[in-house]
């Protein structure tokens, strides 16, 4: 009964919190004050809160933040060495005559990007390219991100990392076979789902305000006499992406790699205290770019902690309700999917813990079924969550209000699980 009344209550500060957040309430302190409401209302020990819940958390995640810092430097790089305004300027060239046509492929570029690449770094190095790409070509500012984040998300299906993080819950579940066929198709229902999103927008592309929108976020298009570079500097926007998809290097060296190339390329090296003035000044930048967002993501995992540990309070509560019906349990799944925002109860990395082993736990069902039924929740809260990293640096880096991204990517992505749901039932149920 205990368990049962601190699930309840954890679950109306959670809608609190909502409420908080729609209203435009700060989420920095949000989240830390979320953090020591759950470690209150769970029961949590005081030196397990103290160690569990803000110590531990906080210096796990600074290997995250190493990935911000370089991810945020190379994007700087890219700025000031002219190489990111280039090939803005080439991609607007082409985008003025077919703008919705360059979005797509835009969008096309990251997902396919995102099959095998992950993690924060490989995000912020290139949405500083693709982003004002399509600021370029005259998209809003919140309609390309809301676009690019869930264009992100399609492929993570088939992303093995991030297939291996969640099969952690499901052991038994296989990487092969039936699922990549259900991953191939959840994959192309998203992205599809996001390209109908930006042919519904379509009237809102005007290129006369892309200049606007490119000052805003700090990526202005020089004039195409001031933009010299070379060709060859085109391509290394995706030298990070390619040596972790053909040598599996860590992103951070891949990064420093290519924030060498591009100040090489660019003539940055031309001179001992040119290069120095320039490494310095990128430095200092990027750091103060992503200050506020570090801040805000120990906020955050702190909060992740509590919810980790308050898992457990979950289960009395969602044994009492689980049906027992496959078909019934994935649509219900569908339907409940924006549950697993702000790491509620069907997010795998957040209080859908307990979600995870409660259904693990109970042997009703298989692994092979349990997983991608989990998986498509938490990829919606991937897609659109503000508690997901790169979306938070998303949303730092594009200026865009918390409940425009809310508003345009959970509706679309509601009607993604519900579908890829259904696909769930067809190929395990």
């Amino acid at each position: 009964m205990a368990s049962t009344m601190s699930a309840v209550l954890l679950l109306l500060t959670f809608v609190g919190f909502i409420y908080y957040i729609v209203k435009g309430g700060n989420l920095m302190i949000g989240f830390f004050v979320m953090a020591i409401l759950w470690a209150v209302i769970g029961q949590i020990p005081a030196d397990q809160v103290i160690q569990k819940v803000f110590a531990e958390p906080a210096l796990n995640y600074g290997p995250t933040i190493i990935y911000i810092i370089f991810g945020s430097w190379f994007g700087r790089v890219l700025v000031d060495s002219g190489i990111a305004p280039a090939i803005s300027e080439a991609t607007n060239r082409v985008g003025k005559k077919r703008p919705l046509l360059a979005v797509l492929l835009v969008l096309i570029v990251t997902a396919f990007i995102f099959v095998s690449a992950y993690g924060v770094g490989s995000v912020i190095a290139i949405g500083v390219i693709l982003l004002p790409i399509m600021l370029s070509v005259g998209l809003p500012r919140d309609i390309a991100l809301s676009a690019f984040s869930m264009a992100i998300g399609a492929p993570m299906y088939l992303n093995v990392v991030l297939y291996n993080q969640i099969k952690v819950f499901f052991p038994k579940a296989q990487y092969g076979g039936t699922y990549l066929i259900f991953g191939v198709c959840a994959t192309l229902v998203q992205l599809l789902a996001v390209m109908l999103f930006i042919f519904w927008h379509r009237k809102k592309i005007d290129p006369s305000k892309a200049d606007e929108n490119l000052k805003i976020i700090g990526a202005e298009t020089q004039q195409a006499t001031d933009v010299r570079v070379p060709k060859l500097a085109f391509v290394v926007p995706i030298i990070p992406v390619l040596m972790n998809m053909l040598f599996k290097w860590d992103a951070i060296p891949a990064l420093t790699l290519a924030t060498l190339l591009a100040m090489l390329l660019t003539g940055k090296f031309k001179g001992y205290q040119k290069f120095v003035t320039f490494l310095n000044d990128t430095i200092k930048q990027a750091i103060s770019d992503i200050a506020g967002l570090i801040m805000f993501l120990m906020a955050l995992i702190m909060f992740s902690g509590a919810a980790s540990m308050d898992a457990v309070r979950f289960r009395p509560l969602f044994e009492a309700v689980l049906p027992h019906n496959m078909l019934i349990l994935a649509l219900a799944f569908g339907v409940l999917a924006p549950l697993a925002l702000f790491r509620g109860p069907f997010h795998v990395w957040g209080a859908g813990a307990a979600t995870a082993a409660v259904l693990s736990g109970i042997g009703l069902f298989s692994d092979a079924f349990l997983l991608p039924l989990l998986y498509v929740p938490t990829l919606l809260a991937v897609s659109t969550d503000i508690t997901q990293s790169w979306n938070v640096w998303g949303l730092d880096y594009m200026k865009v209000q918390t409940r425009d991204f809310l508003k345009h990517g959970v509706p679309i992505m509601w009607g993604v699980s519900i579908i890829n749901e259904l696909l769930v039932y067809c190929f395990f149920g």
